[in-house]
């Protein structure tokens, strides 16, 4: 044990005389600087997040800003986590990811940031949402969103005089007039699993409660309940699509769309990039899903597709705060949504890409709800369950798996709810 206390002394003392010579080697200027590491999820922006860190540097003295925008971010995150080595910032989605974040109190309660005063109301609402346990605190701040809903061919719909369908029915009745002109409808790109959330979700902020997990872990319903009707009407969307429409994928489907095999296409904001990719000139308009049979129940599926968190951990959270006040500026905002085609979260004068016109009264409005998959864990593999659902088209089947599923994957969870609840609402 002495020769053990020796040997720790004396590394230690070996280390600060290191440690020491490489301050030393470092200019004063570097001395004075606070550093600021921020590890944001979405590779697509780096090129953007690139010139933010370059611009905010050139223009701060005391404080030298590294992004990082790693291809696998959510891994290298927890493994740092794991390892307590934790940056001052992170940038994530609002989905399960920072739900769990949230419970393991690693992030930092922002409520005094200034910045959070414009944003808007409802993406704060959404956060507050996610959480699994109500939290005294804010902890995350929206920075941009993406929409959910259709997508389609204004020049076709212009050339057709087709309306843009405002109900069930009416979309319905839109479908077997474009069936009668001898086009396809829709294009689905089903053989990527993930793709099968987006009309799901898009329907789902109609026809199911916004807190449908949440009032299932609580015991107050269940998902055989709350998705019925969701998924019935999902099966009777699939008779507009390709014949069979597990043969394609993603880009199979983007590709389709963009060369006018299809006069809409059911899938969220972030594909316009990519079909412009392949046809730039096609003219591109979107509408909301609309999944009731009454205009009146219509909301947008939008969700918060990048936030920043201040962890708990970070050292200097005054320079955090300007290293927000900076990435929130309206220039910077406006920059990322041309780049990305995105949706501000921010209250703010912005231009918005044009594909989001028919989105934009919901957007003002505030008429939006998150997307129903935000709340499910990985370990579900919903996208994949929901494969499985429309080929074998058994309603009953997939929702009774989806109930088994929730209990076996969300058994802690639940049972920390419903203690919750039990102790706050005797």
């Amino acid at each position: 044990m002495k020769r053990k206390g020796i040997v720790s002394l004396m590394l230690a003392i070996s280390l600060m005389m290191i440690a020491f010579t490489m301050q030393g080697c470092a200019s004063s200027d570097d001395n004075k600087k606070t550093k600021i590491e921020i590890v944001q999820y979405k590779p697509e922006a780096a090129n953007y997040f690139k010139t933010v860190e370059e611009k905010f540097n050139q223009e701060h003295d005391d404080i030298e800003l590294k992004i990082s925008s790693p291809n696998d971010a959510m891994t290298i995150l927890r493994t740092r986590f794991i390892r307590e080595d934790y940056p001052d910032i992170i940038g994530i989605g609002g989905d399960i990811n920072y739900s769990y974040f949230v419970d393991a109190e690693i992030l930092s309660d922002i409520s005094d940031y200034e910045g959070r005063k414009e944003i808007k109301q409802a993406y704060l609402d959404i956060d507050e949402a996610l959480e699994l346990i109500p939290t005294d605190g804010s902890y995350a701040l929206p920075y941009v969103a993406n929409a959910a809903g259709i997508l389609y061919n204004q020049e076709m719909f212009e050339e057709h005089g087709w309306n843009i369908p405002e109900t069930w029915p009416e979309l319905i009745s839109l479908c077997e007039e474009i069936k009668a002109a001898n086009i396809l409808p829709f294009y689905f790109g089903f053989k990527d699993t993930w793709t099968c959330l987006a009309p799901w979700n898009a329907m789902a902020v109609d026809l199911a409660p916004a807190d449908t997990a949440k009032q299932v872990n609580r015991g107050e319903t269940t998902f055989s309940k709350e998705y019925k009707e969701l998924s019935e009407k999902y099966l009777e969307l699939l008779n507009y699509g390709p014949k069979d429409p597990f043969a394609y994928n993603y880009n199979d489907a983007c590709t389709a769309f963009a060369r006018g095999e299809s006069a809409m296409y059911p899938i969220g904001s972030y594909a316009v990039p990519q079909i412009l990719s392949v046809n730039p000139d096609l003219p591109i308009n979107s509408f909301v899903m609309p999944g009731n049979d009454e205009k009146d129940g219509n909301t947008l599926n939008s969700g918060i597709d990048l936030q920043f968190c201040v962890m708990a951990d970070c050292k200097n959270k005054e320079a955090a705060y300007k290293v927000l006040d900076f990435l929130y500026q309206d220039e910077n905002i406006q920059d990322y949504i041309d780049a990305q085609n995105a949706i501000p979260c921010k209250e703010g004068n912005f231009k918005l890409a044009s594909m989001l016109d028919g989105m934009t009264e919901f957007i003002e409005k505030g008429l939006m709800t998150d997307y129903q998959d935000h709340y499910y864990p990985s370990e579900m593999a919903v996208d994949a369950q929901l494969q499985t659902f429309l080929i074998e088209k058994d309603t009953n089947a997939f929702l009774k798996k989806f109930d088994t599923d929730w209990q076996r994957y969300n058994r802690d969870i639940i049972r920390q709810v419903q203690q919750y609840e039990k102790e706050h609402n005797n």
